[in-house]
């Protein structure tokens, strides 16, 4: 039985989390019964299901979902199987110009979850049987939600409602509550971890690392530029004061946001939603990461970044968007080393969570209390 207490202490006198945390895959599956399926997690974004009969599977937590755009153009989220026998319905993203047919028995079900055609289930051409009333078998639906374009899903349904979930960051980034447009192909990109997800999210909080890990950002933003985010329970993060936005060597600059307050002429926010999603809002564009653990000791990370109007995903901006994706591409890459080297120290049996600077690590210490609570409350 892990002690968390001390985790959960203040952070003059805490401990991070302890070792088992990050490798042990007991606690790794206890997370996945708990802590990810009773929160709303992030599984997908919704410009990958972007016109209505788009189909994407995905696995969660041990479960498979399945994306689903409807005909009304709003977002489904089902366990990707068929009632019948338990067949996977959709193995692959594509566009269906009928039902969602499964591929053993073809049952059907329409694009709400509905099962519409049960093909000889009462013998040869015989289409419908007394036991089976239709009504009674659609898709079991997963709880969803989109938000910014991300696909949220609360597995166990017992979370409350997502904009009660996520309310103080969604009051705290209200101007930016704005449709936005994703930058095209080349403004999508990921990368696979050696590390147990915990690690990518608490590295995200803080910008105490900079002047080490990120030189060239901290020439121009620096660690004195930066303040903590620990306002609220389940979100943490940092915010420079000193951003920039991009200008072309012939003067172009993407377009804005509407209605900004003078706070993001110069200032941007990094925030991690708990459990899995990390978040940067500029004046200009806004990214999203979402974490998938791959069992305890990897992490699938999906990066896509967004922009404020139609007109900057067009040709006329295609250079400052790519120089903006490899600039993120090459900051995000720069942690790899090192939540890949925290990882592998977590093996060190006499290592013990480590001593937080209580000025400085704010938010990753917010994030273990957070984590700390929830496998506590289980």
């Amino acid at each position: 039985m892990l002690d968390l207490a001390n985790v959960q202490a203040s952070i003059e006198i805490a401990n991070g989390l302890p070792n088992a945390c990050y490798i042990d895959p007991k606690i790794y599956q206890h997370e996945q019964n708990t802590l990810f399926r009773d929160s709303w997690v992030a599984v997908g974004f919704g410009k990958d299901i972007p016109e209505p009969g788009w189909v994407k599977p995905t696995d969660f937590a041990g479960l498979p979902l399945l994306l689903v755009r409807n005909q009304d153009g709003n977002i489904n989220v089902f366990q990707n199987v068929c009632r019948h026998r338990g067949m996977l319905l959709v193995d692959t993203a594509k566009q269906l110009r009928g039902p969602i047919t499964c591929p053993y028995h073809a049952w059907a079900y329409d694009l709400d979850g509905t099962l519409r055609k049960t093909p000889h289930v009462g013998g040869t051409d015989i289409h419908t049987h007394d036991s089976i009333k239709h009504c009674d078998y659609p898709l079991n639906t997963v709880r969803a939600h989109l938000w910014h374009d991300i696909i949220f899903v609360n597995i166990s349904g017992t979370a409350p409602e997502f904009n009660d979930y996520a309310e103080n960051l969604i009051d705290r980034w209200g101007e930016f509550e704005q449709p936005i447009y994703h930058g095209g192909p080349d403004s999508s990109f990921g990368f696979k971890l050696n590390c147990n997800w915990k690690l990518a999210v608490e590295n995200y909080c803080e910008s105490y690392h900079l002047p080490f890990v990120h030189p060239a950002l901290n020439s121009y933003s620096r660690l004195e530029d930066h303040y903590n985010i620990i306002d609220t329970p389940n979100y943490a993060g940092q915010g420079t004061m000193v951003y920039v936005p991009q200008i072309s060597s012939d003067g172009r600059q993407f377009p804005n946001f509407d209605g900004l307050s003078a706070k993001w002429d110069t200032g941007a926010e990094y925030v991690a939603l708990f459990p899995n999603v990390l978040l940067g809002v500029h004046r200009d564009h806004y990214f999203a990461i979402i974490l998938t653990p791959d069992g305890p000791e990897k992490t699938i990370e999906q990066i896509e970044l967004y922009y404020t109007t139609p007109r900057a995903t067009t040709a006329e901006f295609a250079d400052m968007r790519a120089t903006n994706s490899e600039m993120w591409r090459t900051v995000f890459s720069e942690d790899i080393q090192v939540v890949e080297g925290m990882h592998k120290g977590r093996y060190a049996t006499a290592y013990d969570g480590g001593k937080f600077s209580a000025v400085m690590d704010g938010p990753t210490h917010h994030f273990h209390k957070w984590v700390a609570q929830v496998l506590c409350d289980h």
